[in-house]
């Protein structure tokens, strides 16, 4: 901050200075300190964007646009794939079965054959 002050003052020394020698008029100096002061501001504008975006992503963060853009893919693939999940259950669920009495049967164990291979 202080090297900040000390250009500030720098620079309004040396158009006091081109003022009082007659080199430019008040007006030119005032409009030459207004253009240095949004010059100086839009850069540290831009410097506080970049230390944000550096800090946000350092901490995991992202931007809404990003979010918002992230969203919509999955929305879009979470439609195609709810659908087809859906579809895939109507097919696969069965009917459910109404409960009947059970029946004991005696079922006669046969032996099992054996496969022989050629």
């Amino acid at each position: 901050m202080a090297k900040a002050s000390n250009d500030l003052f720098s620079t309004l020394r040396t158009y006091l200075t081109k003022v009082t020698e007659g080199e430019r008029s008040p007006a030119e100096v005032a409009a030459a300190v207004n253009s240095w002061a949004r010059e100086s501001a839009d850069a540290l504008k831009a410097k506080i964007h970049e230390e944000v975006e550096s800090s946000v992503a350092k901490m995991g963060f992202i931007k809404r646009d990003e979010f918002d853009r992230l969203a919509a893919q999955v929305a879009a693939l979470g439609g195609k794939t709810a659908n087809a999940k859906k579809s895939a259950t109507k097919k696969a669920t069965p009917k459910k079965a109404t409960p009947k009495k059970a029946t004991v049967k005696k079922v006669k164990k046969t032996p099992a054959k054996k496969v022989v291979k050629k």
